[in-house]
């Protein structure tokens, strides 16, 4: 019954990942809650998506994170939190654990995460000052003692798939194809659709609470050069494969501009050091979604890339 599911509010619902986790939520049967700014947005495209949202049984909560006595309400309403806020507000999640220790009423948090392992990867800077934030916020909710699920999910699709895994390059790739590394370190591509449906699977699933949730489907770890030869095999063309050695990756890091300088970093931690596939999970700290979840029908790699060709 729906009902005996656990009532769940959205933080930064409106946002990239957000309504797919609202999205999925309420496909999942529980009673949902989004906290938004504004109800009645003048702004055509955010009134449509919340629109989709109330249609599909949504509750649109008015509130916003730097307003305290707005926050503690709308937490006041849920069982569970999901933040998905941007790179901007990461710190500011502080605000949210306040909330929650002062609403008492909350058996799961998940902070906004959902890419690299931040307590375990190596990224160079100026990856590691950006992921500070959310390795503060982690130490914060375990020293507040609300209990929690670090959701990390790799290379969202949307942003990775279209350019067929380049860094370097924003289309699929025509005469060359950019690489990072030597190209054999498995990534993990996951589409924005079902890290929702895992991150709200295991909101009532006891096995991942106070645990990292890896969102890793099986059939989504490849190699950039497995990630080509699949598409090689689709389009029939083969452009040529321009590997760039990890001390050119290091070098453009650092003669690279704000944002392509962090997207980079971020690129030679999973491409060149292998960190979103390459090891196994400490059960201690961490689940696997797709054993918790064998059921879910994950949008596979190769299935994505029909959408380009």
């Amino acid at each position: 019954m729906a009902s005996e599911k656990s009532k769940i509010l959205v933080v930064g619902a409106t946002g990239y990942l957000g309504r797919h986790v609202v999205a999925a939520s309420a496909r999942l049967g529980h009673p949902t809650f989004a906290l938004v700014r504004d109800t009645a947005p003048s702004d055509p495209a955010k009134a449509a998506l919340l629109k989709s949202f109330t249609d599909s049984g949504v509750t649109l909560v008015k509130g916003d994170l730097y307003d305290q006595a707005s926050l503690v309400s709308a937490v006041k309403l849920a069982d569970v939190v999901i933040s998905t806020l941007g790179s901007l507000q990461l710190a500011d999640q502080t605000r949210l654990i306040d909330a929650i220790k002062e609403a008492g009423n909350v058996k799961r948090f998940f902070p906004s995460e959902f890419g690299l392992d931040v307590d375990r990867t190596g990224i160079v800077e100026p990856g590691k000052t950006v992921l500070s934030a959310k390795v503060a916020i982690r130490r914060a909710v375990e020293a507040a003692g609300i209990p929690y699920t670090y959701a990390t999910a790799g290379f969202f699709a949307g942003y990775s798939l279209p350019s067929v895994g380049q860094v370097l390059a924003q289309g699929p790739p025509a005469d060359k194809a950019l690489i990072l590394g030597d190209g054999n370190a498995k990534a993990v591509f996951v589409e924005e659709g079902d890290i929702g449906t895992y991150t709200v699977l295991a909101a009532d699933d006891p096995r991942a609470e106070n645990k990292t949730l890896y969102i890793k489907p099986p059939a989504n770890a490849l190699s950039h050069n497995e990630l080509l030869d699949l598409w090689e095999k689709k389009t029939g063309k083969k452009p040529e494969r321009v590997y760039f050695p990890e001390d050119e990756v290091l070098k453009k890091i650092q003669e690279s501009p704000i944002p392509l300088n962090i997207i980079l970093a971020i690129g030679h931690a999973a491409y060149v050091r292998g960190e979103q596939a390459g090891f196994e999970i400490d059960p201690v700290k961490g689940v696997d979604a797709s054993e918790l979840y064998p059921e879910v029908k994950y949008t596979t790699v190769d299935e994505y890339l029909n959408r380009f060709i």
